[in-house]
């Protein structure tokens, strides 16, 4: 940078950000781009405004770092391990066979050695957990099956890159200056780091923001949330640890904290602001020159690694029962090169693995690759639109005063509307279905469109003077993440919740819901009723022993809540259940076998 100083610095980088990166989105580039390309506009190899973008890309990957504490926030450590196979066994298969793959690939075409190649192929498995993060949110698509699984392959990725820093580490060429780390202690230390994590999040976090709470002094939260952060980095740094690995693994077992709120509102202005400042100091270090005097070898390297990259995810996404859109999907999401690249070909250029120009291709590849994203997605969804209708913008929604605020308006939320209105309750209705809220406006029914997890559109329906609000939206990722919001900022709200099934049922019990109804609960032991008679049961009979059912597995479902974790005694206790429910049958055949079959309706 020229002698403008600090202020001219970030005037500059301000300047270019909030000029190109509207222009990017509005012409449906995304975000991305346009902080790429105001980083090239910027950097040495554009109009020079900035000469050492090294140094800003280095303080910048803190962004990547408050991205993944979000994240970790987001999860707990059950939805963790439900996700178990999709991290390890899809992640495993990704990062495998991407690496063997680009490996065998760079060693026929350029004549690396097997440890160049290797190294680089490795660095082009991982892909932009920024970008992938951001495209998700973007489309809402974080808890569907989709978004599940290409978070867990980002997961994997994240976790690999400790060992192949190891592996590293190996590789490299030794000197007697170079000291010598015994194995225990590469084990040891970090363990002790993780071990400490763990015990701060679970017993000191929640005292020391207490105490914090009550000066009432709202900055010094906000201090306290990157003092959170900025330690645990601090931490890993030092025992040799990636600093994401940690401060996500921090979010995990902070993410059950009733301060979770707090810390992902004070976070999130911070993530932002340091992921744009990633992108523009990515797009700084791209190397134009290079591209210019090597072209056929960096076009090579660029679309040999995205072709390969989308057919692995894509075929991993078959194999794992993705539709083959959504596959292709994930497979765009996670076709480019990723930040801890950038960090492994750094490293291996220091050990002297890969030489300088290699490094500089490859680095240039992965930086090139981030553009080719945003520009495929576009593609995919001028494809996509053929067969889908484009969403409309949310309706402005007017607050009419409504006792009842519906959120999802399908088939469950419709049948609570009507039964409302038949008592004349008024009721204010949100879904994101334009064809739900089209058919139900043609009678009458006062509904908006829009995504009834968002605060700003529930407070937009008056969310702060309604007595009751009924959510039947259909994803319980969805679910759980409205409950969670509506419990930190309207914790006195009655709320009536539909849950998907038994295991949904206990997280919202986690969350303190009570009033909860299984979705196919109620709608089963109708139809239980109705082929008890159609068997030539006595009505009265027949609805006794399903009021009986009910009123047992009710007491089964907050029996088993208080042990739903442990699995053993929970296939114990279901037994357990099957042998009570015969038993009760049976003594109801006992007493009632001389009533009439003529029993009431």
């Amino acid at each position: 940078m020229a002698d403008q100083g600090l202020l001219g610095f970030l005037l500059v980088l301000l300047t270019a950000a909030v000029t190109i990166v509207p222009l990017t989105i509005r012409l449906g580039l995304g975000s991305v781009i346009g902080y790429l390309l105001a980083g090239l506009i910027l950097g040495p190899y554009g109009f020079g405004w900035v000469k050492d973008p090294e140094q800003i890309l280095h303080t910048a990957e803190f962004g990547v770092v408050l991205l993944l504490f979000l994240i970790g926030l987001e999860l707990n450590p059950q939805r963790l391990w439900n996700l178990r196979h999709s991290i390890f066994i899809m992640g495993t298969l990704q990062v495998a066979l991407t690496s063997l793959f680009a490996m065998g690939a760079l060693s026929l075409v350029t004549g690396w050695s097997g440890k160049s190649a290797g190294i680089v192929g490795m660095g082009m498995a991982m892909s932009s957990t920024a970008i992938a993060m951001q495209i998700l949110s973007e489309r809402g698509i974080r808890g569907h099956s989709v978004g599940q699984k290409a978070f867990s392959v980002l997961l994997f990725q994240d976790l690999a890159v400790i060992p192949i820093l190891l592996i590293l580490s190996f590789l490299g060429p030794t000197s007697e200056n170079t000291p010598v780390v015994p194995l225990w202690s590469q084990i040891l230390w970090p363990t002790v780091a993780i071990g400490s994590l763990v015990l701060f999040a679970r017993f000191l976090s929640r005292p020391l923001f207490r105490y914090v709470a009550s000066s009432r002094i709202p900055e010094l939260l906000t201090a306290l949330s990157l003092f959170i952060v900025v330690g645990i980095s601090y931490l890993m740094n030092i025992v040799g640890l990636s600093m994401a690995l940690g401060t996500f693994l921090a979010g995990v077992v902070l993410a059950d904290s009733e301060y979770r709120h707090e810390l992902e509102a004070n976070i999130l202005p911070f993530k932002g602001l340091l992921l744009g400042l990633f992108f523009l100091a990515v797009g700084m270090s791209i190397n134009t020159q290079l591209i210019i005097s090597q072209p056929l070898t960096m076009a090579m390297l660029v679309v040999g690694m995205i072709v390969l990259k989308l057919l692995v995810v894509y075929g991993l996404g078959i194999i794992f029962k993705l539709q083959r859109s959504e596959s292709f999907l994930m497979g765009i999401m996670l076709s480019q090169g990723g930040e801890f690249a950038f960090v492994l070909y750094s490293q291996a250029g220091r050990d002297h693995i890969l030489d300088p120009t290699q490094n500089a291709l490859a680095s240039g590849a992965i930086t090139l690759s981030m553009l080719t994203t945003p520009l495929l997605l576009l593609i995919y969804d001028r494809f996509r639109s053929a067969h889908t209708l484009a969403k409309p913008a949310a309706d402005t929604i007017e607050s009419e005063g409504h006792q009842v605020i519906i959120a999802g308006f399908g088939r469950m939320g419709q049948v609570v509307a009507r039964l409302l209105n038949a008592q004349k309750i008024g009721s204010t209705v949100i879904d994101h279905s334009p064809s739900h809220i089209d058919y139900v406006r043609k009678f009458g029914q006062k509904a908006y469109y829009g995504d009834a997890t968002q605060m700003a559109i529930l407070e937009a329906a008056g969310i702060a003077h309604a007595r009751l609000l009924v959510i039947t939206i259909d994803d319980p990722e969805s679910v759980n993440r409205l409950v969670d919001e509506i419990k930190h900022h309207y914790p006195k709200l009655p709320m009536v919740v539909r849950a998907r099934d038994r295991t949904h049922a206990y997280e919202l019990l986690d969350r303190g819901v009570l009033n909860l109804e299984r979705e196919t609960f109620s709608s089963a032991l109708g139809m239980g009723l109705e082929a008890l008679k159609s068997l030539g049961y006595a009505a009265y009979y027949a609805q006794r022993l399903v009021q009986k059912f009910r009123r047992y597995d009710l007491e089964l479902l907050e029996q088993n809540y208080k042990i739903h974790k442990d699995e053993k005694q929970i296939i114990s206790r279901s037994r357990e259940a099957r042998a009570q429910v015969e038993k009760l049958f049976e003594q109801d055949s006992q007493n009632l076998h001389t009533r009439s079959k003529e029993g009431w309706l």
